[in-house]
C-alpha cells in the first residue's frame, strides 16, 4: 500500500480522536487494524497530529508486541510458544517454519504471501502445540504438519 493510498484513511482514523497524548494506542491500534502494520509514514503523521516527537510513537509501539511495522503476508502464521506449547516442542516449527519460508518472527517473505509471528499463549492449551493460520486454531501440531499446512496455502 503506497503512502499517498493511505492517507484518506490514516486522516479519517485520526480525526475520530481528540489530539491528547492518551489516545496514542488506541490510534495506533486503528490505524493497524486498517492498514495491516504501521508505516513509517504513519508513525510520523501520528506523531504531528499528537504533538509527539515520531521516537515517542515509535517507543510505546515497539514496547507493545502487538504493533506491527511491515505489511502482514497473504497468510499469517502464529505459532504459540506458551508453555504448554513449548513442553509439546513448538519451537521446533518455529523452527521449521524458519527454515521452510526463510523469515524469522515479525517478517514477511519478498512476495508477501506468508508473514511469522511467535505469540506467547493462545489460551487453547489442551490442543498444544498450537499454530494459528489466518486466525484459524489447528492443535496437536509437528514441525511436517506445519509445513503441509502451510504448502497448502501457496
Amino acid at each position: 500500500m503506497t503512502a499517498t493510498a493511505s492517507v484518506p484513511t490514516l486522516e479519517s482514523v485520526l480525526s475520530s480522536y481528540d489530539q491528547r497524548h492518551e489516545n496514542l494506542i488506541p490510534i495506533l491500534q486503528d490505524v493497524q487494524d486498517r492498514h495491516g502494520f504501521l508505516s513509517e509514514e504513519a508513525a510520523s503523521r501520528i506523531a504531528e497530529y499528537l504533538g509527539l516527537s515520531p521516537n515517542d510513537v515509535y517507543g510505546v509501539a515497539t514496547f507493545y508486541a502487538q504493533f506491527r511495522f511491515h505489511p502482514p503476508g497473504k497468510n499469517h502464521i502464529k505459532v504459540c510458544l506458551g508453555t504448554a506449547c513449548h513442553v509439546g516442542r513448538s519451537a521446533l516449527i518455529l523452527e521449521a517454519v524458519t527454515k521452510m519460508l526463510r523469515i524469522g518472527p515479525g517478517e514477511t517473505t519478498e512476495d508477501l504471501q506468508h508473514s511469522l509471528e511467535s505469540v506467547a499463549c493462545f489460551g487453547s492449551c489442551a490442543m498444544a502445540p498450537v499454530v494459528v493460520l489466518n486466525d484459524k486454531v489447528f492443535g496437536r501440531m509437528t514441525p511436517r504438519k506445519t509445513e503441509k499446512l502451510i504448502e497448502g496455502e501457496r
